[in-house]
């Protein structure tokens, strides 16, 4: 797996999980401030996104398998436990990681992305929520996904104006155009219908950041998550749309700082 790091080797380890359609450079505007706090911060690319391993298998972008870099990273690190921060997808596998291994998370942080149990819920029953997530369905299509999402401006076109520049495009687009990089990341749409996600209860000291103005999730799924958490809160950001560290980067810091600081 590729990776960016920054900060004291032996600093408390901060790991940041992107989602799609990133990679570690959607963190870009994090890895500093949690670095001069004393963190070891590690961002990596996941599997299949940018210069990481591109397995081919659907299966092998089961949430199992993304968990199991996760402590493979922090194995790499030679740390027993960590805090964790995830966005979109990454906080899929953030929530993941803390409900199945708990001992190893110290505190979790959650951008933009219902605990499973509540996403799942959504799918079935609210028809909003059906509606917003249409592409899911439209990802399970050979082939087509990959020829067409190069073509569009899936960041642009539901961020605030003048989040993602145009330099900021080139760098992603560049990312996608590595050998199999659409094929692998859309795995992870197709892998997650054809195994769902297990669900249970968080046990860790979560903070969930979330950003009302999402174009993908209903603002209603951040409050219902807290219900599975032993220990949770929610920040709300009224004006922040879906990629939230972009547009709000110095509170989302703040908020990631002080919380993890308090293990440190």
């Amino acid at each position: 797996m590729n990776a960016v790091t920054a900060g004291p080797e032996d600093g408390p380890v901060v790991i940041l999980l992107h989602g799609f359609p990133e990679f570690w450079y959607g963190w870009r505007r994090q890895l500093q401030p949690l670095a001069d706090a004393g963190f070891c911060v590690i961002a990596p690319d996941q599997r299949g996104y940018n210069l990481s391993s591109k397995p081919l298998r659907i299966e092998d972008y089961r949430l199992s398998e993304l968990t199991a870099d996760v402590l493979a990273i922090a194995g790499q690190v030679n740390t027993k436990q960590f805090c964790l921060a995830g966005h979109d997808w990454g906080a899929a596998v953030a929530w993941n990681t803390a409900m199945q291994h708990p001992d190893r998370v110290r505190k979790l942080a959650i951008l933009n992305v219902p605990h499973p149990a509540v996403m799942l819920r959504a799918l079935r029953t609210e028809p909003r929520q059906m509606l917003h997530s249409w592409y899911i369905l439209f990802f399970q299509l050979p082939w087509l996904p990959e020829l067409l999402l190069p073509r569009t401006d899936p960041l642009r076109k539901t961020s605030r104006p003048g989040t993602f520049s145009s330099e900021d495009m080139d760098i992603y687009r560049e990312a996608w155009a590595q050998p199999r990089a659409l094929t692998s990341m859309i795995n992870w749409y197709r892998a997650a219908l054809r195994h769902p996600p297990r669900v249970g209860r968080i046990h860790v000291p979560t903070r969930i950041l979330w950003g009302s103005q999402d174009a993908f999730l209903l603002r209603e799924m951040a409050a219902e998550s807290l219900a599975w958490c032993d220990a949770g809160e929610l920040f709300e950001f009224p004006n922040a749309t879906h990629w939230l560290q972009h547009e709000e980067p110095e509170r989302v810091n703040r908020l990631l700082i002080d919380f993890f600081e308090l293990v440190a």
